[in-house]
């Protein structure tokens, strides 16, 4: 099939100086959004890409079955706050979650805040939301499309009506009420020149903490910290569960490490009125604390200090020297320690990752001493909602083949045992029909990876199915079985194997693995994530032609960089909102905290790790006359100010301009630019439908993939 790629300008004086190596950077003008020619760019792009997807000869059966059997009810765990329980709860096809209220579990439901309202296509989302702690108030915070800014709003639970109160500028922020029920700590940004709707590219800089008392306008908010010498730094408060405290928490980039400061609020005789006398416990970037629980001046926190796979430590605020610390928990040899909660007053909640799978235990606060298994099946506790006064707890299971069980557990009853409180059914999808086993196999350097396989039951290994294979690999995220109905129809109606690569980079055995995929160290997670694809196709699942890669933001990068490096290896590659542009990310919004994973150009020693993968800048450059690529869509989004678009752009028109031009090429290289939609947070379930359905109606035109029954 002949693609004519629309043609853009080269600007071939744009040369960029990186210590002594020229750059050519012919597309830069791309990096400015609101530029009639980046406008024009976009618009020629769509008018290729949409078409095409449209055209599709699956996409019809594939919208129609998604829309179907997307439509199942989706619940949250309930909360309690106050006397009452609140949860999340979509009928189905609903753009946004609604929030109900109950008196009582068994109680009728209420609505208690419905983003429908607020925008008729759905593009307003809840972003966070918090009552307050006797119940009397509901801070929410509001996005449009997409952006990460957000406005925060407030009004009375009791009788549901809108307070004055405005809180603009809020990003990255904390939303935590005093326990007086008289104000909120949150985060947000000093004015800036020109836009702040999402479709900037302005840097993110100078972000303070401020305190806002109910019944005022933003303009009197009171300033608790800022840190004018660090304008990278980003802040957020905890305050503890005996409201007496003020846990702050700084960050600088996206490792996990943190400084920690307190304030004891009781020490303040008039209350909150400037900023706090912060007393800092933790004053370096060197491990990471996070607040579980404190008794009086003893408190818990979870950390990796001298721990890559966590631990749990006491720290008594009277005797603050780190000699002083005591463990609570020790790290396991193996699994990773993730959240922890505090329940009934006594106990913890503790849950482990064990080769990415979740399990829950419950231990004793006071000596650390285990009690019991939570059963679990092999899967992933997407939600858990508890607080230390409350004796009960619930929390959520899911797996990919369950889309949810909500389980309740009462520590007052003899039994203490869980029950299961709800679970889901999906119409036409039988869990019974998969198979989900996980394998783990070599990397270029011998290093075993896991990956979760799930496919029909008693497949042949003949080379014949059809892959979608996803990685992520960054950030000390985990990827975990997760339920996502496009995944599941891609398996039985393209008659497909789902393949998820739990490659380097990620958190899935603790820091050694975060470690081992950034930095100088991030060429492993794309052999990690080749070595996935030969591991397929040695063991008889697939062949190259009908293998699909898969990943977002950081997974997007890694697509990219993959096919640069293999392009022989797959048959289609969907790259979404990822990070292109090595050598400039950190000039854009929020970009300069991934450093820490990434490193920086500014840097000799770093630049040079970058330029070796990064994806710009690993195309063919000239018209290749010999050069075969996969498929490749790419898809990115107007009001996308985490990986600006700018990136997509940059990389599909150099892509078209090298690649597009060989005559060896005949698959399509095209990118999907939404409006009104950003990162994927809140994205409303109209648009996610859509997205999913080009997606896979791509994947099956390109790799000839037929609908089945």
């Amino acid at each position: 099939m002949e693609f004519k790629y629309p043609v853009a300008r080269r600007d071939e004086s744009k040369v960029d100086d990186y210590h002594g190596t020229k750059i050519p950077d012919p597309y830069a003008w791309l990096e400015d959004p609101n530029s009639e020619e980046t406008k024009a760019f976009v618009e020629e792009q769509n008018k290729l890409s949409m078409p095409f997807l449209e055209k599709c000869a699956v996409k019809q059966r594939f919208q129609e079955r998604l829309t179907e059997l997307f439509d199942y009810p989706k619940y949250s765990c309930p909360y309690k706050r106050g006397n009452r329980f609140f949860y999340y709860h979509n009928k189905g096809l609903q753009n946004q979650d609604v929030l109900y209220v109950q008196d009582s579990l068994d109680g009728e439901p209420r609505v208690l805040f419905d983003p429908n309202k607020l925008s008729e296509d759905g593009t307003v989302a809840l972003k966070m939301a918090r009552l307050s702690e006797e119940c009397e108030y509901f801070a929410y915070g509001l996005s449009s499309s997409g952006s990460d800014w957000v406005t925060v709003k407030f009004m009375t639970v009791t009788d549901q009506k809108e307070l004055p109160d405005v809180l603009e500028r809020v990003k990255f922020s904390c939303l935590a009420w005093t326990h007086d029920g008289k104000g909120v700590f949150y985060n947000c940004y000093p004015k800036q020149e020109g836009k702040a709707d999402g479709t900037e590219t302005t840097c993110n800089l100078n972000q303070k903490l401020y305190y806002h008392v109910i019944g005022t306008s933003q303009s009197k908010d009171i300033l608790v910290a800022e840190f004018p010498d660090h304008p990278k730094w980003h802040s957020g408060v905890t305050v503890s569960d005996d409201g007496k405290y003020a846990v702050l928490s700084i960050t600088e980039g996206c490792e996990p490490v943190n400084q920690l400061w307190y304030c004891d609020l009781q020490k303040l005789p008039n209350g909150i009125t400037g900023i706090l006398p912060w007393v800092k416990l933790v004053e370096n970037f060197e491990a990471q604390y996070s607040y579980v629980t404190n008794e009086n001046t003893v408190f818990t926190f979870r950390t990796n200090l001298k721990a890559p796979r966590y631990k749990l430590i006491n720290i008594n605020l009277e005797q603050p020297e780190p000699s002083k610390w005591s463990t609570l928990i020790p790290e396991h040899e193996k699994d990773v320690l993730g959240f922890v909660a505090c329940v009934n007053f006594s106990f913890l909640l503790v849950n482990y990752v064990h080769d990415v799978k979740d399990v829950l235990h419950l231990y004793e606060l006071k000596s650390g001493c285990f009690l019991k298994n939570l059963p679990l099946d092999v899967g992933t506790v997407v939600g858990l909602s508890c607080k230390k006064k409350h004796t009960d707890f619930f929390y959520k299971f899911t797996s990919f083949t369950s889309p949810g069980i909500i389980y309740h557990c009462d520590l007052k009853s003899e039994a203490q045992e869980p029950t299961v409180f709800r679970q889901v059914e999906v119409k036409g999808i039988q869990p019974s029909d998969y198979q989900t086993v996980q394998v783990f196999y070599p990397s270029k350097d011998g290093t075993k990876i896991p990956m979760f396989l799930v496919h029909a039951k008693g497949i042949k290994r003949d080379g014949s199915h059809p892959v979608f294979l996803y990685g992520y690999g960054g950030f000390d995220n985990s990827i975990q079985p997760h339920y996502n109905v496009a995944y599941l129809l891609f398996v039985r109606h393209l008659g497909g194997i789902l393949a998820v690569a739990n490659i380097r980079g990620g958190g899935e055995y603790g820091q050694t693995w975060h470690k081992a995929g950034c930095l100088g160290n991030k060429q492993n997670c794309f052999d990690d994530f080749q070595s996935a694809v030969e591991y397929l196709i040695k063991e008889g699942y697939t062949t190259a032609s009908k293998l699909a890669i898969n990943g977002a933001s950081n997974g997007g990068l890694l697509v990219a960089a993959c096919v640069n490096q293999r392009p022989d290896l797959f048959g289609c590659a969907v790259a979404e909102v990822g990070v292109m542009d090595m050598l400039k990310f950190h000039k854009f919004t929020i970009g300069h905290a991934w450093t820490t994973d990434y490193g920086c150009s500014d840097k000799e020693e770093e630049f040079q790790w970058l330029i070796k993968y990064s994806p710009l800048h690993n195309l063919p450059s000239a018209p290749a006359q010999h050069l075969k690529y996969p498929a490749m869509l790419l898809l990115t989004a107007d009001h996308d100010d985490r990986v600006v678009p700018l990136h997509s752009l940059k990389y599909i028109a150099t892509l078209q301009h090298g690649v597009g031009a060989s005559p060896q090429q005949r698959q399509p290289l095209l990118i999907r630019i939404d409006t009104k939609s950003g990162h994927g947070a809140g994205k409303p379930t109209a648009k996610a439908i859509l997205e999913d359905t080009h997606i896979f109606s791509f994947i099956a035109e390109t790799l000839k993939l037929n609908w089945i029954d």
